[in-house]
């Protein structure tokens, strides 16, 4: 997801037929709580020896009717009521942040000061909350070039985090720090002016570092390209002792919608048809091999696993720990 549709503004699989008496069925009908701002908000766990913490960087909401494609209103809105949820979705930016030796890494950076007071933004005060500096991050996993996850990098033109690297795929900067590309492809123009306001600054400074093929970005954490989304959505699996997790990115913006239909799409698709595919390929695979993800926009702290069912996906968030184990007997 991108964007600043806070504003509010098919492939594989087949389509997943949504019953009548679903659609019109009178028990469905329900008030979702309301919205409460919570503020900065961390959470960690252990992934082997790898402490990982998702940091808040807000929530924004999400009008589905017009966003999403390959589906209707009545069949995204029973998906929604399966879920006690109702449109519009308010969705989470989920920021993750890890200690690798002597590194400390970021993934994604949420989106700044892009989306205006309110929406976003509250990435700093949860790394603060953490007890972390923007200066003391080393590295910075973005997984594509959208204002949601690397609107941070900058704020007010500045640069936020002076002493990182910025790892991204080589073909989402190719593609978005060159305004022609808009004509070409016919994407909206202001994706490419957000890329040139966060991402050119790092560039300029020789702080960015880029891969165009899976490659192993620092002892123990590899990037793997999964083109559809953008052209260089990127994966990041980090493995510590057997252990591993993978950030993935916008392979997924809304959990009870694209789960059970995967061929579902967003209009944030550079390409529709492509991010169809790579999604039915990658929720098959990681459902097969059990992995734990960390994906930035399902509910907060959006780490859990993908289960794969008879027909479509859903997901398992993780369970809630809260206990000191140096104190156990």
């Amino acid at each position: 997801m991108s964007a600043r549709s806070i504003a509010i503004s098919a492939v594989m699989l087949g389509t997943i037929s949504v019953s009548s008496a679903l659609v019109a069925s009178p028990s469905m009908a329900f008030d979702p709580p309301g919205i409460v701002h919570q503020g900065a908000d961390f959470y960690a766990l252990k992934v082997g020896d790898v402490r990982v913490m998702s940091l808040t960087d807000g929530t924004v909401p999400q009008d589905l009717h017009e966003l999403l494609r390959g589906t209707t209103n009545e069949k995204t809105d029973a998906l929604l009521a399966q879920a006690y949820r109702t449109n519009p979705v308010e969705v989470s930016i989920n920021v993750f942040l890890f200690e690798l030796a002597d590194r400390l890494v970021l993934v994604d950076t949420g989106s700044g000061d892009l989306f205006g007071p309110g929406y976003g933004g509250k990435l700093l005060d949860s790394l603060r909350a953490a007890g972390f500096q923007p200066e003391k991050i080393t590295d910075i996993l973005i997984t594509h070039v959208h204002a949601d996850h690397s609107g941070g990098l900058t704020r007010h033109g500045q640069i936020v985090f002076p002493n990182a690297t910025v790892h991204v795929g080589e073909p989402d900067v190719e593609f978005f720090l060159d305004r022609e590309n808009a004509a070409r492809s016919g994407y909206d123009i202001k994706y490419f002016d957000e890329a040139i306001t966060t991402l050119k600054p790092y560039v300029d400074a020789g702080r960015v570092d880029t891969f165009g093929q899976e490659t192993e970005v620092l002892p123990g954490l590899t990037a793997s390209l999964h083109p559809g989304h953008t052209p260089g959505s990127a994966f990041y699996t980090l493995e510590s002792r057997g252990q591993t997790l993978t950030f993935i990115g916008d392979m997924v913006h809304v959990a009870p919608v694209q789960f059970p239909d995967p061929s579902i799409t967003i209009v944030y698709d550079v390409d529709p048809e492509m991010a169809a595919e790579a999604r039915a390929t990658q929720f098959s695979s990681l459902a097969q091999q059990h992995d734990l993800v960390a994906a930035p926009h399902l509910p907060f702290p959006g780490v859990g696993h993908i289960q794969a069912l008879e027909q479509g996906y859903r997901w398992v968030p993780v369970g809630y720990n809260n206990r000191d184990t140096t104190q156990a007997p």
